[in-house]
């Protein structure tokens, strides 16, 4: 049974509820020597307490994403098959935009906690050595003949950590938030891509490349995007694709934009942080010289040519925002910053409202839908996804203008 979904919350309330009703009939029917009595009636109370504490469990999990399987919560699954030296920019030395295509089936998501026409496919990514899945949602003017031959933007979305690649759809409503506004045209019709970022048992990878441990930037930066490209009419210059995310994911963005302007024209940064030792359970945070290289604000304080590239990062004070100055002060041109403060804790519940503003920021950064690319770009004659084996769903969500924020 699933660790998420109804199924097992219900199994879990329905346990807790038998564990608490048999003691109270039976109490004073269990025979036997006193000890033996006390030790009984020991258990079952230990019994009720522990099913009460999976019920909790189990409802916090699901409304806040923490794990997605039983593998994941018990650190006995890997998403790491190889994780070789691919040097400075992620790729090995190859030439992505020449490799062969990634052909990739999808299945519709059922769950309905994501939203509709969300869909899912297990990846393993050809140049990092990780795998996992990769969710996909398609706006809803993919499948209007009137766009049959254009190209779309996309927006990657990242967890936090521990955190589910479901979990913009799930907790954050993206879907349902955006579908509305695209519809209207308030915001750009993005495709919306959710890949796996829990690679490591028991460990935050910092969306970063480490030899011989995990290639957690190239897995995002590379396989993912490629995937994409390949699979869906979806642009592949980096006008036309950004990075978002939460928390340990905000961090994530923000290092892969500014290390990456070849491949993200924009990233927004909900409660993230600049320093890797912010999160405990780091890979980058244990090595002084990872932690230092892979902070946002050294890297932009090092970089050879300020990356071209748009910030948008919230938080409240103590909780990502004087990070989010600290970028915004080291900034130089054409490095854009935007900061926006926050209130309310390190919670869904804060940046659930906060997707309609950030994605008609989006709106602003990133290029609209351009005519497909020629058929050696690897579009088919009818303008449908690259891949025919691609099971397609559309989908959307809602958001609202943007609020204001400070600029620099």
């Amino acid at each position: 049974m699933s660790l998420t979904g109804t199924p097992f919350f219900v199994t879990a309330i329905v346990v807790a509820a038998l564990a608490l009703l048999v003691p109270l009939l039976v109490w004073h029917r269990v025979g036997g020597p006193a000890v033996v009595r006390g030790a009984v009636r020991l258990l079952m109370v230990l019994t009720a307490q522990a099913s009460a504490v999976v019920v909790v469990f189990v409802a916090v999990n699901n409304a806040n994403g923490l794990y997605d399987t039983w593998g994941d919560l018990l650190g006995t699954e890997g998403h790491v098959a190889a994780a070789p030296n691919l040097g400075a920019d992620g790729t090995g030395g190859r030439s992505i935009s020449k490799e062969p295509r990634v052909r990739q089936a999808f299945a519709p998501v059922e769950d309905s906690a994501l939203g509709t026409g969300v869909q899912v496919t297990h990846l393993t990514g050809r140049v990092s050595g990780a795998d996992g899945e990769v969710y996909v949602w398609l706006p809803p003017q993919y499948d209007d003949p009137a766009y049959r031959a254009k190209d779309f933007p996309v927006v990657e979305l990242l967890a936090g950590y521990p955190g589910s690649a479901k979990d913009w759809f799930s907790n954050l409503d993206a879907t349902e938030q955006l579908r509305p506004l695209m519809v209207k045209g308030e915001v750009k019709p993005f495709i919306l891509v959710a890949p796996r970022t829990s690679l490591l048992a028991g460990q935050d990878t910092g969306c970063a490349n480490v030899a011989g441990v995990v290639n957690a930037d190239s897995w995002l930066s590379v396989d993912v995007r490629k995937m994409v490209t390949d699979n869906f009419r979806a642009q592949t210059g980096a006008d036309g694709w950004a990075v978002a995310g939460i928390s340990a994911g905000a961090h994530c963005s923000a290092k892969l934009a500014i290390e990456h302007p070849d491949r993200y024209r924009a990233a927004v940064s909900l409660s993230g942080y600049n320093d890797p030792a912010a999160e405990s359970d780091s890979i980058t945070a244990k090595d002084p010289a990872l932690r230092r290289e892979t902070n946002p604000l050294w890297m932009l304080d090092h970089a050879k040519h300020p990356p071209r590239t748009s910030l948008l990062l919230t938080g409240q004070p103590g909780d990502g925002y004087e990070d989010a100055l600290a970028l915004r002060e080291a900034a130089k041109t054409p490095t854009k910053v935007w900061v926006q403060k926050t209130y309310g804790g390190h919670l869904n519940v804060v940046w659930k409202p906060l997707l309609p503003e950030v994605f008609h920021w989006l709106s602003g950064q990133l290029g609209g839908v351009q005519k497909a690319k020629e058929p050696d770009g690897g579009l088919r004659p009818d303008g449908g996804a690259r891949d025919a084996a691609v099971v397609q769903a559309t989908g959307g969500g809602a958001v609202r203008k943007q609020g204001g924020g400070a600029t620099g």
